[in-house]
């Protein structure tokens, strides 16, 4: 702690590297399959088969798949009363624990919306209708949103204290953000970082009636974009201060170098017309904002996965750094004349990307946006059209 005192007592901030990553996705189960849909701009969107969706417009959600989460994890014991959300956390925290078994965290942050929402829907219809109970204890003790970060740390030996972030569809953003600054400050040199969300159909159906959700595909910034689709998934990242990162050995994958959160206070779903919210957060996590630059949003290919969609997009942001290229933005058919935008269409492609924003706007006015770049970071600066 010595070490970490006197980076305290001086003027400048401490760099954060992000030295491990897991992820949980309609993508795919991992870094490597998530990587290999990426580029081949997969359509990972699915009919709803976990309950009926008869009486919704939005009939589809990017899921993942239960047979294979749940079959990985059945050395654990009662791993059978655990939430699906639990299953996600620890399948991603071990792809992070496997690449990185010394990574032991000070302190881990994590964003979520729903928490295990699925074990109170059951809990509540069969009280409503006097059903089976037998069951409520686990429903019960499943249903806190910081459960699945406490089953995932104990099979993994980690003993970390937990700050959760619900922050609407900003938290997981907010959650790497925080933990960014937590490291850049110098007060801790280790925390896990990340968000889940696991598909409950309470949400599903919320957003269905808000009209929110599309009956059709999900098509981000195309002129006929109609709504979104609600998906699920878990990502972690391991974020250390670079410096004591770099002296014990371990291997820098990219490095986080700004973060900017703003709140709209306009509407409780609808963001401020003139999108100034969404620009005050962009502005904070750089000091520029740049024109041309390629836009892409990975959410018609895997659905919307509200408190985990920050954590995922942010490996996304990582995959693009460390394997150089510009994921797709599937569904785009007919640009908006209204809007400028240089989209990546449809087709991934490679490109030289030294430096990715993540951004997440969320209901009730909550903008998250954070920085991170390739490392070792180019000499030169961003020129228009890099990422």
């Amino acid at each position: 702690m010595a070490q970490a005192d006197r980076r305290e007592n001086t003027n400048d901030p401490a760099r954060v590297a992000v030295t491990a990553a897991g992820v949980i996705s309609p993508l795919g189960f991992g870094l490597a399959e998530t990587l290999e849909s990426l580029r081949s701009a997969q359509d990972c969107v699915t009919p709803v088969m976990r309950f009926s969706v008869t009486q919704c417009r939005c009939k589809t959600a990017g899921q993942v798949s239960d047979s294979r989460l749940l079959a990985s994890h059945a050395q654990i014991p009662r791993s059978g009363r655990l939430h699906r959300a639990s299953h996600m956390m620890i399948q991603a925290l071990q792809e992070l624990v496997t690449q990185q078994p010394e990574f032991q965290p000070e302190l881990t942050v994590v964003g979520t919306t729903s928490g295990g929402m699925s074990y109170g829907e059951r809990y509540y219809r069969s009280l409503n209708g006097a059903g089976d109970l037998r069951h409520a204890p686990t429903w019960i003790a499943n249903y806190p949103a910081q459960k699945p970060v406490i089953d995932a740390q104990t099979v993994f030996g980690f003993s970390a204290p937990c700050h959760v972030i619900a922050n609407a569809c900003a938290s997981g953003t907010n959650a790497v953000g925080h933990a960014f600054e937590c490291v850049r400050s110098g007060r801790y040199q280790r925390v896990l970082a990340g968000g889940y969300d696991a598909l409950a159909e309470m949400v599903f159906v919320g957003f269905d009636s808000l009209q929110a959700s599309t009956p059709e595909k999900c098509r981000p910034f195309d002129r006929h974009r109609s709504g979104m689709v609600i998906g699920e998934g878990a990502a972690v990242l391991a974020l250390e201060n670079l410096d004591l990162a770099r002296e014990r050995g371990a291997p820098v994958l990219a490095e986080i170098i700004g973060y900017g959160i703003s709140t709209d206070n306009f509407h409780i779903t609808q963001p401020e017309p003139s999108g100034i919210g969404a620009r005050h957060a962009m502005e904070r996590a750089i000091n520029a904002l740049f024109n041309g630059v390629p836009l892409s949003s990975t959410k018609g290919m895997m659905g919307h996965s509200l408190g985990a969609a920050g954590a995922i997009e942010a490996i996304v942001c990582l995959l693009a750094l460390q394997h150089q290229f510009l994921p797709a933005n599937i569904n785009f058919t007919t640009p908006d004349d209204d809007v400028d935008l240089n989209i990546v269409a449809n087709e991934a492609r490679p490109a030289v990307v030294n430096t990715t924003l993540s951004n997440s706007f969320g209901f009730g006015g909550t903008n998250a946006s954070v920085l991170m770049r390739k490392f070792p970071p180019s000499a030169r600066l961003p020129r228009t059209g890099d990422a």
